[in-house]
């Protein structure tokens, strides 16, 4: 661990009760900081320490801590390395470039991200924060994954801080009669630490006024110490006894705290107090609580008992508040300390303080490495749908997972999806990140078919064989096998799917295709498209997309086509069919481009073919947006499968028209019609089949929403497979 120093104040003592802790579990420590008060009591716990300057913002001193804490690098060889504070994270963050250690930061509090501080700032391959409005802090300020932010707490060792402590020991130390009513308050008195400090030095008069003889006992030094220890001072000598006492820096905080009747603080320092069962006032330099009550527990959690997000200190209030909570009975000020001890026990123990740190480390050291291979980067609404689905149940099972996508488009793969990405024709880069890879994931869709091509069929193959060949694991993964026509890829895919370590399909037909070509294993999972494992796009987001798309309110069918073979004559016949049903059922006609650089071309010509008014779906639109308007529309007419399988997630009816066998597959999966086969399509007998469904709309969503939802079953089988292999 890397820290500024170790003296008095709430990160510091969070470091050593964490490595204490560590420690006690059977961990190796080494801490590195300035040093401090606390340096005894970590090395009389066996933590080793080294002395090292980061405490100030000065080059010079930087630039020794980065060259010692290089040394004590290469002496320690730790799994990781973990900086609390900006100097420290900057440091490690610098080295970790060249020594590529696994690194994680503690975020205490918020920093000022203004300027050249902003690039002072490294937040490790991990961060940990002590709060959820410091986790939203980190995600809004400096763009943090959410998946990279553990949230953990301020542990506090409740039998060090425990009401069977009688501060009798510190009481006795400075001359503090039996009886006497007695304020504790600790902090590091800095400038931006000190202002509950100041306060209880303001209102020493009047408190010694309204409760004869009380005395309020500070602890902690720090660059104000001298300044209100001389404004005490004056106080006292006006006062004609020692009300305010200044210990400066004190390791037996604990000590401290069982001295007072009740305290006044802030952040780990309060939580100390309410573990020790004594009434809090919770004030300081952020913020205003005051007198911690069952009502303000969740005020208290969500901000880390630290008052962000609450109001300035008042003296009036905080006077009134501090000598209202002196003045409690002893069974009040003994049931307000049992409920702030008991939420301490509840929520703030150092178990789970080293558990959350465990998973941060974890996270850092052994993040496992997925290469996802398929037709991504293409711009194919329905691939990037597939990429999106499988990445998304990825991050789901296994949040620390880093995915490489094979890419068309790296930059845009990375962009859209957070993750990285290589381009997927470069050789010595695919090398690179299968060899760096724990498993392979080859799919889904129709990767495995030599219809397009028997040079596309051998890309997926030889991506496969090379993972096998460096002894990856590979998944085979919602695959649509087929149609495999040629005798030697027919043997090749065999094999590939034979070797496996995992195998799902995305529908009974290629189950049925392998068992031609020869394949017998019998664990290959028949789910179904990942895409059904997307999570339907908002309402209102749909609705101004069609707004922006000019289509007007009201009912309106899906069209979604590709290139096709004799493609004036196929429009022609489309626009036929399109302005038939605009006629006859009153809708709008919608041009949905799955893939917007082919398809759009050939839906603007049919729009322009048609008599009526047709509308063309805007390019650049997310796979769940374009989801998102199929499920707005009455009915899909449409040859691109994807499309059918929005529209099957989303339970609108659908009319295929059949070039693929896998459309036909399709479309007997979800018992929806075919308007026929391009190579002879009949414009009447496509207004029949559509007619037939516009009739009878409501009892076949009925009948889709029920297939649908047995088929979201089925592709609930594909995060099993991830999950056994991940």
């Amino acid at each position: 661990m890397a820290t500024m120093g170790l003296d008095i104040g709430g990160a510091e003592t969070h470091i050593v009760e964490l490595a204490k802790e560590l420690k006690r579990q059977g961990h190796d420590i080494a801490i590195a900081s300035n040093g401090g008060v606390y340096v005894q009591e970590i090395t009389s716990a066996g933590i080793r320490h080294y002395n090292v300057p980061m405490n100030k913002r000065s080059a010079p001193l930087m630039l020794k801590s980065a060259c010692l804490l290089k040394k004590i690098i290469k002496i320690e060889k730790p799994d990781v390395v973990h900086a609390h504070a900006r100097i420290p994270a900057f440091i490690c963050g610098f080295l970790q470039r060249g020594m590529k250690f696994p690194f994680v930061t503690t975020a205490h509090w918020v920093f000022d991200t203004g300027g050249a501080l902003r690039r002072l700032t490294n937040w490790g391959d991990k961060t940990i924060a002590v709060s959820d409005d410091i986790r939203e802090y980190l995600i809004k300020n400096y763009d943090i994954p959410d998946r990279d932010i553990f949230v953990t707490i301020n542990g506090i060792d409740t039998d060090k801080f425990s009401p069977n402590l009688s501060g009798e020991k510190v009481r006795g130390e400075f001359g503090i009669p039996a009886g006497t009513p007695v304020i504790s308050h600790v902090s590091r008195l800095d400038e931006s630490r000190a202002l509950a400090a100041r306060y209880l030095i303001d209102i020493a008069g009047d408190v010694a006024s309204s409760i004869k003889g009380a005395v309020i006992l500070i602890a902690g030094g720090g660059d104000v110490f001298d300044e209100l220890k001389k404004k005490a001072d004056k106080v006292n000598d006006s006062l004609g006894y020692k009300c305010i006492i200044m210990t400066g820096p004190r390791t037996d905080i604990n000590e401290i705290v069982a001295a007072g009747d009740i305290f006044v603080g802030v952040s780990r320092a309060a939580l100390e107090a309410m573990s020790a069962a004594k009434p809090v006032v919770v004030a300081g330099n952020e913020g205003y609580m005051g007198v911690f009550v069952p009502e303000k527990l969740n005020t208290g959690i969500e901000g880390n008992f630290c008052c962000r997000g609450c109001g300035e200190i008042e003296r009036e209030s905080f006077l009134n508040d501090t000598v209202s909570c002196l003045r409690l009975s002893e069974d009040e000020k003994k049931k307000l300390g049992a409920y702030g001890r008991a939420v301490v026990q509840e929520h703030y123990s150092v178990t789970r303080m080293a558990r959350d740190a465990m998973d941060a480390y974890n996270a850092a050291v052994r993040p496992r490495e997925i290469v996802m291979s398929g037709y991504y980067g293409f711009g194919n609404a329905g691939d990037e749908a597939i990429l999106e689905s499988v990445y998304d149940n990825i991050m789901r099972i296994d949040s620390n997972s880093r995915v490489t996508v094979l890419s068309k488009d790296p930059e845009t793969t990375m962009r859209l999806y957070n993750c990285n990405a290589v381009p997927r024709f470069d050789p010595l880069k695919i090398r690179r990140a299968i060899k760096r890879c724990g498993v392979l994931i080859s799919g889904g869709g129709s990767l495995l078919q030599d219809t397009t091509s028997t040079r596309s069929i051998l890309y997926y193959l030889t991506i496969i064989r090379m993972a096998e060949r460096m002894r990856k694991r590979v998944i085979l993964y919602a695959n649509g096998i087929g149609p495999v026509s040629k005798p030697k890829n027919r043997r090749l895919v065999r094999k590939a799917v034979e070797r496996a370590d995992a195998v799902s399909l995305r529908d009974p037909d290629s189950l049925r295709e392998l068992r031609a070509m020869g394949v017998t294993r019998d664990d290959i999972l028949v789910t179904a498209d990942p895409v059904f494992m997307l999570p339907e796009p908002g309402s209102e987001r749909i609705d101004g997309i069609l707004a922006d798309a000019g289509v007007p309110s009201g009912k309106f069918i899906a069209v979604s086509v590709r290139p096709w073979t004799g493609e004036e004559e196929f429009c022609r016949k489309i626009a036929k069919v399109c302005d038939e049903l605009s006629g006859k059922y009153g809708v709008n006609v919608l041009m949905v481009s799955m893939q917007q650089q082919s398809d759009e071309p050939v839906g603007r010509a049919i729009a322009s073919m048609m008599k009526s008014k047709a509308y063309i779906l805007p390019g650049g639109l997310r796979p769940q947006e374009i989801m998102g308007v199929i499920g707005k529309s009455e009915l899909v007419l449409s040859m691109r499968l994807h499309s059918l399988i929005f529209a099957a997630r989303m339970a609108t009816p659908a009319v295929g028209l059949v070039y693929d066998p896998k459309v036909k597959a399709y479309l007997e999966l979800f018992s929806m019609p075919s308007a026929g086969n391009l190579s002879e399509l009949d414009v009447d007998g496509a207004v029949g089949v559509v007619s037939d469904i516009m009739d009878n709309l409501e009892p076949i969503k009925d009948s889709l929403t029920k297939r649908r939802d047995e088929v979201l079953k089925m592709a609930a089988g594909n995060d099993e497979l991830l999950r056994r292999f991940l």
